[in-house]
């Protein structure tokens, strides 16, 4: 959350010359609803259902950057798509986060003390970014521009 993974994503697709696309954008799209209202309508496991299905769908169908919300992560089968594929992990610390996003709009899994909330989600998904990320990029006190460039020489990929 508030890593700039939509922003960069743009950027990168830009720069690639390929199409951009944003799973979380696909659900709301679908859904007609935002994603904080789905949580709370509905549920996280029904969120999750949603999601697993967008990532499937996006992955098969999807030939340019693609974005994935932050708990995407979690699915066992949304794992197993990754596998192979050039992930990349935009990591970054609370004080960044708080910084970007202020912890206090609405973010469903945020909703009480977020920073220790923040916190509790990284710990726990952490090693998951990691294990199918082929590079991990910090987003620490860098601008969208400068993390893009970041991933395309992680990646080795240069811009069109």
């Amino acid at each position: 959350m508030g890593s700039g993974k939509s922003t960069v994503g743009e950027l990168l697709a830009e720069r690639l010359g390929v199409p951009y696309r944003d799973t979380d954008a696909d659900i709301v799209a679908a859904q007609g609803r935002e994603i904080s209202d789905l949580f709370v309508d509905e549920g996280e496991p029904y969120f999750r259902e949603l999601e697993r299905a967008a990532v499937a769908a996006a992955v098969a169908e999807h030939p340019g950057v693609l974005a994935l919300g932050g708990g995407a992560i979690l699915d066992e089968s949304t794992r197993g798509l990754l596998a192979g594929l050039p992930v990349v992990y935009l990591s970054m610390e609370v004080e960044e986060a708080v910084r970007r996003i202020g912890l206090n709009r609405a973010r469903p899994l945020l909703a009480v003390n977020p920073r220790r909330q923040w916190r509790e989600l990284m710990d726990a998904r952490r090693h998951l970014y990691t294990d199918v990320a082929r590079v991990v990029v910090t987003t620490d006190d860098r601008t969208p521009e400068e993390v893009a460039q970041a991933v395309l020489d992680a990646l080795e990929l240069k811009d069109v």
